[in-house]
């Protein structure tokens, strides 16, 4: 709810909740945080690890050594040209991160770049000495999310790097989990509508399964939005709706009837396979349930746990309208495709 006015809101974007997969713990070790989550540790030897009322900078240029254009070669023959070379240096990287500092800012949020090091142990020197937190290698594809959340843009030179372009968060610190670090952001002075979720687990399986699962769990609340409506589960709809196409299908005659009855046999096929895989009789099952509903228990599903018939809603099991809504027209769709080929053209090649 975080993400979307429940009022007004036709969708969601899930772009707005990010999924942060960490190797330890246990998946109950698993949060949701309202605010941020780098799984990169802050960097910078004698830097601080703790910030309180930050001033966060998001920069895309490189604070190291500038390099030509093409692939050139610079040789130094004379040792005081060395040593000029390496003033230059600090001279110009200790220009950039005083105009970092003068612009108020205290945690510097770095992009990664592909062409050369993003920044370097000189620069890294002078931020520790400066008291600014610094967390690098942030991704690309993570730039418009970090903006969203914080309230900031993304700094692509340094002539941009003002006040008016940082975002502001009342702590950000550096925190053990397990046998690694993360660094978290929290307390968001003008927070987006969005939410990050640090995913916990024991190995990359069990990571990887919690992040599948949560997404599909996110795909279901995005369903709900969509349409607000909830229906019995547990194959109840389908056996239902086959129900009432076999009977109307009794009403007519020729090619429609036949149409309507193979419809009507297809949707049996979802509450067939539930009970199989819950390890039932599957034709039993079916045909108990088509039973209860010709009955009048249009409330009657497979209850997986019970090993049985029930009514499905008094246990709780419940589905959004939208997924077999969505179902049915995209199978109806995918048989209307098929049945308007003509022909098959076999291509035999020489």
């Amino acid at each position: 709810m975080k993400v979307i006015d429940p009022a007004t809101a036709t969708n969601v974007d899930l772009k707005d909740i990010k999924i942060v997969k960490k190797l330890g713990g246990t998946v109950e070790d698993t949060e949701l945080i309202d605010g941020l989550v780098f799984t990169s540790r802050t960097s910078g030897a004698g830097g601080p690890n703790k910030v309180e009322k930050a001033k966060l900078g998001l920069i895309q240029f490189c604070i190291s050594p500038p390099k030509t254009d093409m692939d050139n070669q610079v040789i130094v023959s004379d040792y005081t040209q060395m040593d000029r070379v390496l003033r230059e240096e600090r001279a110009y990287i200790l220009e950039i991160v005083k105009k970092i500092k003068k612009s108020g800012c205290n945690v510097l949020l770095i992009q990664k770049s592909i062409l050369r090091d993003a920044v370097s142990d000189l620069a890294l020197h002078f931020l520790a000495k400066m008291k600014i937190l610094v967390v690098k290698d942030v991704e690309r594809e993570d730039v418009e999310f970090v903006c969203k959340t914080l309230g900031c843009r993304p700094i692509a030179s340094l002539d941009h790097f003002v006040p008016e372009n940082l975002g502001t968060a009342e702590l950000v610190e550096e925190v053990q989990t397990g046998t690694s670090k993360i660094v978290k952001v929290t307390g968001i002075i003008n927070p987006g509508k969005t939410v990050t979720v640090l995913i916990r687990g024991s190995n990359k399986l069990v990571l990887e399964e919690a992040d599948r699962s949560l997404h599909d769990a996110l795909c279901v609340i995005r369903c709900l939005v969509k349409k607000k409506a909830l229906i019995a589960g547990g194959g109840a709809p389908e056996i239902e709706l086959s129900l009432r196409l076999m009977e109307y299908a009794n009403t007519l005659t020729g090619m429609e009837q036949y149409c309507f009855r193979s419809f009507a046999e297809a949707l049996e096929v979802i509450p067939f396979t539930l009970a199989e895989n819950a390890g039932l009789n599957p034709i039993a099952t079916v045909t108990e349930l088509r039973t209860r509903h010709a009955r009048g228990e249009i409330t009657a599903g497979i209850n997986v746990r019970k090993g049985a018939i029930t009514n499905i809603l008094e246990e709780s099991v419940v589905q959004p309208v939208l997924v077999s809504v969505s179902a049915i027209t995209l199978a109806a769709e995918t048989v209307r495709c098929i049945l308007k080929i003509d022909d098959i053209v076999n291509c035999y090649r020489n």
